[in-house]
C-alpha cells in the first residue's frame, strides 16, 4: 500500500504549556483493531496468509491463458477483484501494526508486533507477486481485447500504470528473493534508523530531550537557547554519525543493486517512475528553483539577517522569530475552529471531511516520548480511514502544519471509491491538497491580521515555511544525488558526505547564513533520506504546482472548488498532466515552474518594503 508522508523536517515551534494547548487528542486505533492481542488482527492476518495462498493456486501461470479465451475479460477483471480484496486486508493489517508502532517507537514490545507483522505480510506478498509480473507479459493486443469487457475496463488506469514499471521487471524467482530479502536488507535498516533515533537524548542546559522537543528550542526567541539547542544537535549527530553513514552507505548501496538489475539509467529514476513523472520534468524543476535562490532564500535571508542587525546569520538562527515578535500559542480548539472555517471558506464539503478527523479520533497531536517525530497523513486502506500524526505545539506553524496533514486526509478520503488499487496517488500530486489546504489556511489567518508587526511576522514565517518547502527540498534532493552517485565508487566516509551536505546547503542558503561548526552532520536526522530516496522533489513540485493553482483560485474562483475536489476524487486513476489541464496548466512547459515561484518572489518584495 502506498503511505502518503508529509514529514516535518524543519524545526517546529517552541510549544505552549499544556494548559495553554487545552486537550489534545489521541488517535482510536481500535477502529481499526482493539490491541496487540486482538483476536480480529490474527484473524485477518491468518485469512490474509490463507486467501493468498488460494489466490495463487487458482491464478499463477494461468493468466495468458485465460486472457485468450472469450470470456477472458470478464475472468480476469474477477481475479483483478480477487487481488484487489487481499491488498485491501494487507493494508489494513500493515496499517494498524505500523501506526502503533508510530504511536511509541521504543516501546520493544510494539517494535516486535510491528516487525513479525512486516515478516508474515512479507511472505504472503511472496504468493501474490507472480500476478502483477504475469499481467505485464500479456500482448499489448490481448490485454486489449480483454478490456473490452467492462468490469475489466474498470481497472484500464491501474492495468495502464503497471505497465509502464514493464521494462525495469525481473523474473519471477528474481522478483521473489529482492522482496523476500528486503526484511533483512533495507527495512532493516529502516527500523535501525527509526528505532535509534528515538533513543537518541540530547543534552539541553540540563535537560535531556528528544529530538522532536530539541528541534522546537531552535525558534526560541532567546538566541542562546537557539544556539545551545543547535549545539546538542549537533553534539549527538556527531556521537553516533558513523551508525548514520554506515546505515546510507547500505541503503544507497541496496538501491544501486536494485537499479542496476533493473536497468534504471539515472539513481533518482525509479522515483521519477513511481510518481509517474517524467525525469525531464523534474529536471526543469530543479534547474528552475536553482537558477532563483539569488532572488529566493539569498535574498530573503539577507533581509533577515538586517533585520537581526547582523550581516550574517548563524545556522542556528535561520527560522528564528523576528526581533521583537510576540510568541503566539494556539489551543487546540483554535487550531482546529481556525483550520475547519479556512475549509469551509472555500468548500463546505471539504470542511466536512475535515471535521470528522476531529470528531471520530482520527488524529494523534500530543508530543510524546518515542513517538514519531514530524507529522504525517497515513492513507490505510479504503475500506477503513486515514489518520493523522502531528505533534502540537500551539504555535503557528503547527497550524498551518495540521493544516496541511488535513489536507492529506482529505484527499485520501475522497480518493478512497477507486479502491485499493487506484486510490494511492503519486507523490507528485499526493502534496497538492495538503499545500492548498496549508495556503488556504494561512491566507485565512492572514486576512484576519490588522497589526503591521504581526502580518510581517506571519509573512515571514510563510516565506520561510515555501523556502524550507521548495528551496531546501530541492537543496536535499541535490545532496542525495551527490550520495548516491559517489557510492557507486564504494562506501563514503561521515567526512565525506557531510562536505557533500555543506556543500548543497551553502549553494541553497546563500552567504547571509554562516555555517558553523557541527551544522556538517544535520543530514543524519531526515528521515526521507532513509525511508523514501528522493522523495523531497515532490514537496516543490507540490507548492510550486499549488502557487500556481492558487493564482487560478484567485483569478476565477466559479465553479474552481468543483474541479479541484474531483481532481483529488480521481486519486491515481488518472496522470498528473490529465488532472492540471482543466485548470489550464502544463507542468511540462518551462515557465511554468516560474509562476510559481514568483508567488514566493512576490511575498519577498512585500517583506522587503515594510523595512
Amino acid at each position: 500500500m502506498t503511505t502518503s508522508m508529509s514529514i516535518v523536517y524543519d524545526a517546529p515551534a517552541t510549544g505552549g504549556s499544556a494548559d495553554a494547548l487545552g486537550p489534545l487528542p489521541e488517535w482510536r486505533l481500535d477502529h481499526l483493531y482493539e490491541g496487540m492481542d486482538s483476536p480480529r488482527f490474527a484473524a485477518d492476518l491468518a485469512r490474509a496468509q490463507a486467501d493468498a495462498k488460494a489466490f495463487a493456486e487458482v491464478w499463477r501461470g494461468q493468466l495468458a491463458t485465460v486472457a485468450a479465451e472469450p470470456d477472458g475479460g470478464a475472468r480476469l477483471a474477477d481475479a483483478v477483484k480477487g487481488y484487489e480484496a487481499l491488498q485491501d486486508l494487507v493494508g489494513r493489517v500493515m496499517s494498524y501494526a505500523s501506526l502503533l508502532y508510530a504511536s511509541d517507537t521504543s516501546d520493544s514490545l510494539r517494535a516486535k508486533f510491528y516487525g513479525d507483522a512486516q515478516e508474515r505480510v512479507t511472505a504472503l506478498a511472496g504468493d501474490l507477486l507472480f500476478f502483477e509480473l504475469e499481467l505485464n507479459r500479456l500482448d499489448d493486443a490481448v490485454l486489449e481485447a480483454a478490456m473490452a469487457a467492462p468490469a475489466l475496463a474498470h481497472y484500464r488506469p491501474w492495468l495502464e500504470d503497471i505497465r509502464k514499471e514493464k521494462p525495469h521487471q525481473l523474473s519471477d524467482e528474481i522478483e521473489q528473493l529482492f522482496l523476500e530479502k528486503s526484511v533483512a536488507g533495507a527495512a532493516a535498516w529502516n527500523r535501525l534508523f527509526d528505532e535509534t533515533m528515538a533513543s537518541l537524548r540530547f543534552d539541553f542546559e540540563g535537560e535531556s530531550l528528544t529530538l522532536e522537543p530539541l528541534l522546537g528550542k531552535l525558534q526560541d526567541p532567546d538566541e542562546t537557547k537557539r544556539e545551545a539547542a543547535a549545539n546538542a544537535l549537533a553534539a549527538t549527530l556527531g556521537q553516533n554519525v558513523r551508525l548514520f553513514t554506515l546505515i546510507t552507505n547500505a541503503l544507497a548501496k541496496d538501491k544501486e543493486v536494485s537499479d542496476r538489475w533493473r536497468k534504471f539509467a539515472d539513481v533518482a529514476d525509479s522515483r521519477h517512475l513511481a510518481n509517474r513523472v517524467e525525469r525531464e520534468v523534474v529536471d526543469a524543476l530543479v534547474a528552475a528553483v536553482t537558477e532563483a535562490y539569488p532572488r529566493l532564500s539569498h535574498r530573503y535571508y539577507a533581509l533577515k539577517a538586517r533585520w537581526f542587525g547582523k550581516e550574517k546569520l548563524a545556522h542556528w538562527d535561520r527560522n528564528a522569530p523576528l526581533p521583537g515578535a510576540t510568541p503566539r500559542v494556539h489551543s487546540w480548539e483554535e487550531a482546529r475552529d481556525t483550520v475547519l472555517s479556512a475549509y469551509a471558506g472555500f468548500s463546505p464539503r471539504m470542511a466536512d471531511i475535515a471535521r470528522r478527523f476531529f470528531d471520530e479520533g482520527w488524529i494523534d497531536a500530543p508530543v510524546r516520548p518515542g513517538k514519531a517525530p514530524g507529522a504525517f497523513a497515513h492513507p490505510t486502506t479504503p475500506s477503513a480511514h486515514p489518520y493523522v500524526l502531528v505533534n502540537f505545539l500551539g504555535k503557528t506553524r503547527d497550524v498551518t502544519t495540521l493544516a496541511h496533514e488535513l489536507g492529506h486526509g482529505v484527499h485520501q478520503v475522497l480518493a478512497g471509491p477507486n479502491g485499493a488499487l487506484m486510490a494511492p496517488t503519486p507523490l507528485t500530486l499526493a502534496e497538492t491538497a495538503s499545500v492548498f489546504g496549508e495556503m488556504l489556511t494561512f491566507r485565512a489567518m492572514l486576512t484576519g491580521v490588522t497589526d503591521p508587526a504581526e502580518r510581517k511576522a506571519m509573512l515571514a514565517g510563510k516565506v520561510e515555511d515555501m523556502l524550507n518547502t521548495v528551496v531546501r527540498q530541492i537543496a536535499f534532493y541535490k545532496f542525495e544525488r551527490l550520495v548516491h552517485l559517489e557510492r557507486r565508487n564504494g562506501e563514503l566516509t561521515p567526512e565525506r558526505i557531510n562536505g557533500f551536505w555543506m556543500q548543497v546547503q551553502s549553494e541553497s542558503l546563500g552567504p547571509a547564513i554562516d555555517l558553523r561548526s557541527g551544522y556538517e552532520t544535520f543530514w543524519a536526522y531526515i528521515g526521507h533520506f532513509i525511508h523514501s530516496p528522493f522523495y523531497v522533489y515532490a514537496y516543490a513540485f507540490g507548492d510550486c504546482l499549488v502557487n500556481s493553482l492558487y493564482g487560478v483560485y484567485e483569478n476565477a474562483r466559479e465553479g474552481f472548488a468543483e474541479r479541484y475536489l474531483a481532481m483529488l476524487a480521481a486519486g491515481g486513476s488518472k496522470g498528473y498532466g490529465e488532472l492540471l489541464a482543466p485548470f489550464g496548466l502544463d507542468a511540462k512547459d518551462p515557465a511554468f515552474w516560474s509562476i510559481g515561484l514568483s508567488v514566493i518572489a512576490g511575498m519577498i518584495d512585500e517583506l522587503e518594503a515594510m523595512g
